[in-house]
């Protein structure tokens, strides 16, 4: 039995292209260079054009002798429809090929799917030994595009994580990939009409969900510590000595502190989003500029401790608590106008989007 795959298809810029696969790949790939075949710098096999006239028949016979087994796909090349895709989309669009010819590559992908459809189903139970990704150059959206599973022609698209919100694997949140037709213009308007915006309300979702949870564990921490203040003793009743208050204090608004950085990252793109006059609490505007303004103050704290040199504890917890105390007044009313601000709409495709072809690739995700 092979313990290796070779996978060609053809490419209009390239001609014959192969891609190896399976735990063995080191063998494929000498039965590859042995063939005639170059390999670039995604890990994508090319058949030179003024080669030495290998043919296919001369590839299997010595992939037989490194156990590879070779396969013709009935598809074009991935970077091909990839790259098509990326083209007819609206904004800077960027496609590139990933190889996962070992299958833990492709295990160590999915924590880092953002999915709860058929894409994140797929590559934990189906083998995908490539495909592409397409990245957003502005917005920096990335997207995972494979060809779907037992189906003829089909592709499937789906997002990777945003930063920021890396953890979200198995995330309720998370929007559901789509099914894509293999015509490059019925799938930009399928993907720009319907994935698009259901993603940009997710992550919409997702920010302000992480914005909620946080707060609510400020809010609970906060409750303990004023409880233990009040009291003077610990939660089990042992005293609590002033050393130990002090330290208890600095331990709060320390882990406080690391907690709050979830507003600084994900408050100013839902502040963007948010109406107060539009909403059913136009008074809010107040307290979201009170909101703001705490924003912009650890923002500007956050820049002074990454760029500007070491800021003492004791500075630090004295400019963060204001901020964060702020958020703890007023961040009911950012949470339910954010939850009422919609993201904002890409523009629509024209029905009559064209259907051409296009071009380019960055480096795979694992190319050995």
């Amino acid at each position: 039995m092979a313990e290796a795959q070779i996978v060609l298809s053809h490419s209009r810029e390239s001609g014959i292209v192969a891609i190896a696969t399976g735990e063995q790949y080191p063998g494929a790939h000498t039965a590859l260079a042995q063939s005639g075949f170059q390999r670039d710098d995604i890990g994508v096999w090319h058949l030179p054009a003024h080669g030495a006239g290998t043919t296919v028949v001369d590839l299997v016979r010595c992939a037989e002798r490194h156990r590879t087994s070779v396969h013709t796909s009935n598809r074009r090349f991935i970077g091909d429809a990839a790259r098509d895709l990326a083209r007819l989309l609206p904004g800077q669009w960027h496609a590139s090929v990933e190889i996962y010819s070992h299958p833990a590559w492709q295990e160590n992908l999915v924590p880092w799917i953002w999915d709860n459809g058929e894409l994140g189903r797929a590559l934990q139970t189906e083998r995908v030994p490539y495909a592409a990704t397409l990245t957003d150059t502005v917005q920096g959206t990335t997207l995972l595009f494979i060809e779907r599973p037992d189906r003829q022609l089909d592709y499937l698209v789906g997002a990777f994580a945003p930063e920021g919100l890396e953890e979200g694997y198995g995330d309720p949140h998370a929007p559901h990939s789509i099914v894509l037709p293999p015509f490059p213009g019925r799938a930009a308007q399928a993907l720009t009409d319907r994935y698009l915006p259901s993603y940009e309300q997710a992550v919409h979702a997702r920010r302000t969900a992480a914005i909620a949870a946080m707060l609510g564990d400020i809010r609970s921490e906060h409750d303990t510590w004023q409880a233990m203040i009040a009291s003077g003793r610990y939660s089990d009743a042992t005293p609590l000595s002033a050393a130990a208050l002090g330290a208890s204090t600095e331990l709060f608004l320390d882990h406080t502190w690391r907690r709050f950085l979830t507003v600084v990252d994900h408050a100013p793109t839902l502040f963007d989003r948010c109406r107060p006059a539009n909403s059913p609490w136009p008074d809010d505007a107040a307290a979201l500029s009170r909101l703001a303004d705490a924003v912009i103050d650890a923002e500007a704290l956050v820049d002074e401790i990454v760029h500007g040199g070491a800021v003492p504890e004791q500075e630090r917890r004295a400019r963060a608590w204001p901020a964060i105390e702020t958020w703890l007044t007023d961040g009911e009313a950012f949470l339910r106008q954010a939850r009422v601000s919609a993201p904002h709409r890409r523009p629509a495709l024209p029905v009559t989007a064209p259907s051409r072809p296009l071009a380019a690739a960055r480096p795979a995700y694992r190319s050995h």
